[in-house]
């Protein structure tokens, strides 16, 4: 158990007519709780810290309580970017801890062996992140005209968890301040200081829950 979670969840929904989809109902659970079972259900996660809008922290402990979960240890306040809300997570992890893994609380179907999977391919490799690959050609376009098509074998769809040895992850974070950049991807901390990142193969079923039509997919995926 060296391995500490941020899941941040502090977006506003704009897709989702303004309901919260982490707390919209997934199965027996909410959508947040769904994601910190998986979690919860990891030998290698010795804590959970969510990352969250102020309003929805009371709702998310009840479910977490509510549910059994009992390795989270904090929630706080997201900021004005994904990288502040993740900078707060950040803040409220045990100095002990090893690893850090970052993950989208809208990510409610990942499963328990691919993060485990992600964690061990950081230890080895420094970072690492789920994805899998493209399955349909990509074109390159500039101002509507099609300017080049990439090897498909070489694109891949970066999920979550992202994971990162402790220590690489802090140089990325010192470095993204002290140059004042701001970053949506967390790969992106390491790869700006020359860090290797594993792509950790895992399914397509780790989908993200955007618009209320994605709901009604992730219950059907979580009875498969």
């Amino acid at each position: 158990m060296d391995t500490s979670v941020i899941i941040v969840c502090a977006g506003n929904s704009t897709r989702m007519q303004g309901r919260n989809k982490i707390l919209l109902p997934l199965g027996d659970k909410l959508v947040i709780g769904v994601t910190m079972s998986a979690f919860q259900n990891c030998e290698s996660v010795k804590e959970i810290v969510i990352v969250a809008r102020e309003a929805d922290i009371p709702e998310i402990k009840a479910e977490a309580e509510r549910i059994g979960i009992t390795k989270l240890a904090d929630c706080t306040i997201g900021g004005a970017t994904r990288q502040e809300s993740v900078l707060n997570g950040i803040r409220c992890i045990s100095k002990d801890t090893k690893m850090v893994a970052i993950h989208d609380g809208a990510r409610p179907l990942v499963k328990p062996e691919h993060i485990e999977k992600t964690i061990k391919d950081a230890r080895i490799f420094g970072g690492a992140t789920l994805g899998v690959p493209v399955k349909d050609t990509i074109k390159v376009v500039d101002d509507g005209l099609i300017t080049d098509t990439p090897p498909r074998s070489t694109l891949y769809i970066t999920q979550t968890p992202q994971v990162f040895r402790r220590d690489i992850y802090f140089e990325g974070i010192d470095f993204a301040l002290e140059h004042n950049l701001d970053f949506t991807d967390d790969c992106q901390l390491v790869e700006a200081v020359g860090g290797k990142i594993c792509m950790t193969v895992g399914d397509y079923t780790n989908i993200k829950i955007t618009t209320p039509e994605d709901i009604k997919l992730a219950e059907v995926m979580l009875d498969m």
